[in-house]
């Protein structure tokens, strides 16, 4: 899973559960969240410094957002967090069982809005939904998932993609960018596990041709697939828990990969030891710059 890794360690964060990297055209830094350490960070590749700013909750995702600071999925709802990830403003409240339940994976959709849904921690009851959040308050988009993850919008803003990690499944939705509204979900792609082989979706981001990469947690790699849903590439990482992957650098080119170290076997983390650590690698295509979050859209 090593030895051939295109990916290579640029930060050994040692996360407990790294997610929701996302690339900062303005200041060319990388944000990623750690999720149960509590912890909103701050790399800077030119420099090779990071910065880990303490939140008071589990931190599911976050977003940039228009005039500086963040929009965030913390278990207690989406916040407005100041450019120190200090909670500033509570938008929205996680109207779920809270001591079941928090914020997982959000993304930014090209008008402005926020889409974030919640994990059903005790995988019990299908009780996670996705949600969209804009200036007509929080509006449940969907429920009965496990966990809600991978989501991404295609470059013409026509299709919403959105996986539930336990289900080994991707959907599509026809994206009304002009309403917020979804279209028909459809199963766009579904993986079969096995018994020594996991690998499921997890977080994801589409790149300038349309083509969706997504990290496979438990799977020790990161796939892209054709807007299709054919797959056309896999890349080994050096950890076994991919968690997301986001396009950043000066040319949006360079491939970033989160990783979970928490409950994994010491012998896994003997052979696998950047676990947790933050990965690259170059790509062919770009990225596209994350569009920011607009208060009041």
């Amino acid at each position: 899973m090593t030895s051939d890794s295109p990916f290579t360690c640029v930060l050994d964060a040692r996360a407990r559960l790294g997610e929701c990297p996302v690339w900062s055209v303005a200041e060319a830094v990388l944000y990623f969240v750690d999720i149960t350490g509590r912890t909103l960070n701050r790399f800077d590749p030119v420099a090779g410094t990071s910065r880990a700013m303490p939140v008071p909750e589990d931190i599911g995702c976050v977003g940039l957002a228009e005039g500086g600071g963040f929009i965030a999925g913390l278990r207690s709802g989406l916040w407005r967090l100041d450019s120190g990830g200090r909670p500033e403003e509570m938008l929205a409240r996680n109207p779920e069982d809270q001591t079941a339940s928090r914020f997982n994976d959000g993304r930014t959709d090209p008008a402005g809005r926020f889409f974030a849904g919640t994990i059903d921690e005790p995988k019990a009851g299908r009780n996670a939904h996705l949600y969209r959040y804009d200036r007509r308050g929080l509006a449940d988009m969907g429920g009965g998932l496990l966990t809600s993850n991978g989501l991404a919008f295609s470059p013409d803003g026509r299709f919403l993609y959105h996986a539930d990690t336990p289900a080994f499944t991707v959907y599509r939705y026809p994206y009304d960018v002009e309403t917020g509204g979804l279209g028909p979900r459809q199963v766009w792609v579904h993986l079969t596990p096995t018994e020594s082989d996991r690998g499921r979706p997890d977080g994801a981001a589409v790149d300038a041709e349309g083509h969706y990469w997504v990290a496979l947690y438990e799977g020790g790699r990161v796939q892209r697939y054709a807007p299709d849903g054919r797959l056309v590439g896999e890349y080994p990482v050096p950890a076994r828990c991919p968690t997301m992957v986001a396009f950043g650098g000066e040319d949006l080119r360079t491939l970033y990969v989160t990783s979970a170290r928490d409950g994994r076997p010491a012998e896994e983390l003997e052979r696998l030891p950047f676990s947790g650590g933050l990965f690259a690698m170059r790509v062919d295509t770009p990225g596209r710059p994350e569009p920011l979050f607009v208060a009041g859209r």
